[in-house]
C-alpha cells in the first residue's frame, strides 16, 4: 500500500515493506521521491525523518532535473553514439550477410539486412553493448573481489532508469545498467567498486566511505564525472 506524504513543495511516496531499514530515494528523470520503510514503523517518525532530509531532497531534485539528457536517437548513418566514453559515428551497412557490429577507429559499423528499421538496429547495437560491457565488468569484478576479499555470486546487466548499479547483499548478486556501456571505463570501474563495497557495508554511512577511500581513493572524482554525463 502506498501513501503520499506532503511537505510544502515536496511529495514523498511512502511504501511499507518487509525490510529492516528506511530507504529514501530521488529518482530521475523528474525527481520523483520515494520512501520505503519497515512495516511497523510509525508514520510520524517517518515524517520527522523526511523533514530533516528536505534540503538534501531539493538539491537532488535540482541536480536530476538540470542534468543533461541524451538525444532521441534515430540510429542512422553519421549519428553520434558513445562507447566507453568515446564518441563514434554510426555507420549502417545493408547486407545479405549475418548482422554484426564492428568497432572502427572513429565509427561503429552495424551490418543489417536491407530495410531494417530503427528498432532492429538499436537492438543489434545494444546486444553488442551488453557483450562488451559484460567483458569489462567480469574483468573488474575478478580483480576487486580479490582485493576486497568479497564473494559476489553473480552479476547481470539490465536497462533501468533509476540507478547505475545495485547489490543484493542477501543473494550477493550484482546488477549493472546497460547504459554504462556508453560511459568512460573509469566511471564503470567506480560503480563496480561501489557495489562490491555493499557486500561489506549495506548502507551509505561513514564506514562505507572509509571502504571506498581504501579501495578507490579517487572515487569521488569518478562519481562526479559520471553524474555530469548525460543520462
Amino acid at each position: 500500500m502506498q501513501e503520499i506524504l506532503k511537505f510544502n513543495d515536496i511529495e514523498v511516496e511512502l511504501s511499507y515493506k518487509n525490510i529492516k531499514n528506511v530507504h529514501l530515494r530521488v529518482h530521475p528523470p523528474l525527481g520523483r521521491v520515494t520512501l520505503s520503510a519497515p512495516e511497523n514503523m510509525d508514520k510520524e517518525h517517518l515524517r520527522v525523518f523526511v523533514s530533516t532530509k528536505l534540503g538534501w531532497i531539493r538539491r537532488e531534485k535540482k541536480k536530476i532535473i538540470t542534468q543533461k539528457r541524451e538525444p532521441e536517437y534515430l540510429y542512422v548513418t553519421n549519428e553520434s553514439h558513445y562507447f566507453f566514453g568515446k564518441r563514434y559515428l554510426l555507420k549502417i551497412t545493408e547486407s545479405t550477410k549475418q548482422s554484426k557490429v564492428i568497432l572502427h577507429h572513429s565509427k561503429i559499423e552495424i551490418t543489417v539486412p536491407k530495410g531494417s528499421d530503427k528498432d532492429f538496429i538499436k537492438n543489434k547495437l545494444y546486444q553488442w553493448y551488453r557483450k562488451q560491457l559484460r567483458l569489462l565488468l567480469a574483468e573488474k569484478i575478478a580483480f576487486y573481489k580479490k582485493e576486497m576479499n568479497v564473494s559476489p555470486q553473480s552479476f547481470g546487466i539490465r536497462k533501468v532508469k533509476t540507478k547505475w548499479g545495485s547489490c543484493n547483499d542477501t543473494t550477493k548478486a550484482l546488477w549493472f545498467n546497460i547504459e554504462l556501456a556508453k560511459k568512460p571505463k573509469e566511471c564503470i570501474e567506480y560503480i563496480v567498486v561501489h557495489e562490491l563495497v555493499h557486500l561489506k557495508e549495506r548502507r551509505h554511512n561513514k564506514n562505507f566511505i572509509l571502504l571506498m577511500n581504501k579501495y578507490m581513493p579517487n572515487w569521488q572524482l569518478r562519481k562526479k564525472e559520471l553524474n555530469a554525463l548525460p543520462i
